[in-house]
């Protein structure tokens, strides 16, 4: 038996139980994982939510999209028990039981090795949210972002994504503007690394005019909806912007005057579904470019018995940068 996070449905209300599970009773797989850490993420909060948003197709079910732990057993010859793990996407937490346990069962591709230099515990304050970010600063790397440009706005700043992200960017070498709804958060922007920071109202409103002034050298965009749509049109002239999210909506009143006449390119970025190759190379680049010190100062400290509170916190933006959950405490 172990200790886990259950969402439980009764008639078409799901509510999140703390309680012991049968090790029998978890889903088939060829390696499984003594979990010591898991974090918070956005779409944890929509699993822990009463219909499970649109995201948990069967119950029960155990949340959490990220884990990292050591393997206690395997059927697969690239892992043995003893060797450190860590999980994030392939659906984990969604569909298939995930990291609110002490125990979890998956299978072997969806794994990475703890990188050298990191713990369990700092890779959960990672998480999918730093895999994330370091994804999307690659991806602006790769269609010509240097420091050199200008300065690069990152929305949703003080949410999981936005402060890896600023932490990472100050520490390449950008000029980064933070964009947050909550004043309280400018001093720990501040302290990641951001040189300013906007008040989320100033970006908030529909576009006016399809081409602002040129301002932006890059962009991590965390919000979508009306926010991105202005932003787009902010874009300096071949600049792009990394979507990561619709903490905002989903929807994009845009115009495609910005790609036409200024040749901006929007870039998604997903996490879920990314190959292992490029999963590895990112992790990499997490341990030399996010500095542990300010990545340690984002961390909040949680347990199992904190999740009910912090699901529904999470979606309502008042959880600040990275929930570190220890499953065993």
């Amino acid at each position: 038996m172990f200790k886990a996070l259950v969402m439980e449905k009764t008639g078409e209300t799901a509510t999140p139980v703390i309680r012991e599970v049968a090790e029998a009773d978890l889903p088939p797989g060829n390696v499984t994982v003594a979990v010591e850490y898991s974090t918070l993420n956005y779409k944890d909060g929509l699993c822990m939510g009463p219909t499970g948003g649109g995201l948990v197709k069967a119950w029960p079910h155990i949340p959490g999209v990220d884990l990292a732990g050591t393997v206690e057993a395997s059927d697969d010859p690239r892992y043995a028990p003893g060797d450190k793990v860590l999980l994030g996407g392939w659906r984990v937490g969604e569909i298939w039981w995930g990291g609110f346990a002490q125990k979890a069962r998956v299978k072997a591709d969806w794994l990475v090795p703890l990188p050298q230099g990191l713990s369990t515990h700092d890779a959960m304050a990672i998480g999918t949210a730093g895999l994330t970010s370091m994804l999307a600063v690659m991806a602006l790397e790769d269609h010509g972002l240097t420091p050199a440009k200008g300065e690069v706005l990152v929305t949703g700043a003080a949410g999981g994504v936005g402060s890896t992200a600023v932490a990472i960017l100050a520490h390449l070498g950008y000029q980064v503007a933070g964009v947050t709804g909550r004043p309280e958060t400018e001093a720990y922007l501040r302290e990641l690394g951001a040189s300013r920071i906007l008040p989320r109202a100033e970006l908030a409103e529909t576009v006016k005019r399809p081409l602002e002034t040129e301002t932006w050298a890059g962009c991590i965009d965390a919000v979508g909806g009306p926010m991105l749509a202005r932003v787009l049109g902010q874009m300096k002239y071949g600049a792009s912007v990394a979507a990561v999210g619709l903490a905002g909506g989903a929807g994009l009143p845009a115009s495609v005057i910005p790609f036409l006449l200024r040749g901006v390119n929007l870039l998604g970025i997903d996490s879920v579904m990314r190959p292992y190759p490029d999963r590895v190379k990112a992790w990499g680049r997490l341990v030399t470019d996010l500095p542990l010190q300010k990545l340690r100062a984002m961390v909040e400290p949680a347990t199992l018995g904190d999740l009910p509170a912090l699901g529904p916190a999470i979606l309502k933006g008042e959880v600040k940068g990275r929930v570190v959950i220890d499953v065993n405490a």
